[in-house]
């Protein structure tokens, strides 16, 4: 096969075999990934766009030491709650994560749920550099908090409203970032992404969403989730990521935010964890609706499953190169 070389300046001689476990929360993805990953030498990627922060442990569901300590972890616990983290950055560092694994003779495993990334990795989505203009993201700013996003939303949608769509309206970093992109370009974020779609992906993916037939039952792992956290000090790890210097894209984290308003005492810790079960359970259904898109995705039903074991040796069987 001839050379392939991308943008980040990654080049093989053929691509590189990698696998997507994938799926919405609570489904188990850390657990069957880092026993997948031993069967064959494995080491895992995160794609979770809010396990990349230190702190944020109990209410991202962050892969606990032990579990690193089984196999080895990358993009993982590495950046700082007040730092800003875009798709961008998380491409260029899993690229070299993945080429880096591969020179070692290992199989990339690329685990989590945030549909974004994982698809702009896998479809060589390629992030053109561009300084930001600050005088128009304080302007889109200064519109958020006077408007509120879906003022910020609707004018989006007023010329890509294809990202309007894919975005919601929570994700206001992202919504701000896709504005000021066409209005110091000319270009829709979207046609920038159809554009740079046209060099070839260096990975030869094999890509597994794990879920529920039964939706009832992701529904009450959500809510099983949502309970062990808050028994394992999640209102004591809220109350310190609230009160820290957050940015933006940290801030957008599921689990706290949801808490803020017992932890200010405007209501009963009942009410806001129910809150944060709503929530949780709104995010699985997005994470559902974005990978269902992807006609490259295995699905894998966890209940169709007597046991762990045989859900195992399912997943392994189709990982076959």
């Amino acid at each position: 096969m001839s050379e392939i070389t991308n943008s980040a300046g990654i080049s093989k001689k053929e691509k590189m075999n990698v696998v997507a476990i994938v799926g919405p929360t609570a489904c188990g993805k850390t657990k069957i990934a880092i026993e997948l990953a031993k069967l064959v030498d494995g080491e895992i990627v995160s794609a979770d766009s809010m396990q990349i922060y230190k702190g944020m442990d109990i209410g991202t569901a962050k892969p606990t030491a032990a579990e690193m300590g089984e196999v080895p972890h990358h993009l993982v616990d590495f950046l700082g709650t007040d730092k800003e983290f875009s798709v961008a950055d998380y491409v260029k560092m899993a690229k070299e994560s993945i080429l880096e694994i591969t020179d070692r003779g290992k199989l990339p495993f690329i685990v989590g749920g945030t549909g974004l990334y994982v698809s702009s990795l896998l479809n060589n989505v390629n992030f053109a550099e561009q300084k930001p203009d600050l005088e128009l993201r304080k302007s889109l700013v200064k519109k958020l908090e006077t408007e509120g996003a879906a003022s910020l939303l609707a004018e989006l949608a007023s010329f890509d409203e294809e990202m309007a769509k894919k975005l919601h309206p929570n994700d206001t970093l992202r919504i701000i970032r896709a504005i000021e992109i066409y209005k110091t370009t000319g270009i829709t974020m979207t046609e920038h992404i159809e554009r740079s779609k046209n060099e070839e992906p260096p990975y030869n993916p094999v890509i597994l969403s794990l879920t529920y037939r039964n939706r009832e039952l992701l529904y009450d792992q959500i809510n099983k989730r949502v309970d062990k956290m808050l028994d394992a000090g999640l209102i004591d790890e809220a109350r310190r990521v609230l009160a820290s210097d957050c940015s933006k894209t940290a801030m957008n984290a599921i689990c706290y935010k949801e808490l803020a308003p017992y932890i200010n005492g405007q209501c009963d810790l009942s009410a806001a964890a129910e809150n944060l079960k709503q929530q949780t359970r709104r995010y699985a259904k997005r994470q559902l609706t974005w990978f269902r898109k992807d006609a490259r995705v295995n699905w894998v039903f966890i209940d169709d499953y007597s046991d762990f074991e045989e859900l195992l040796r399912v997943c392994a069987g189709i990982i076959k190169f």
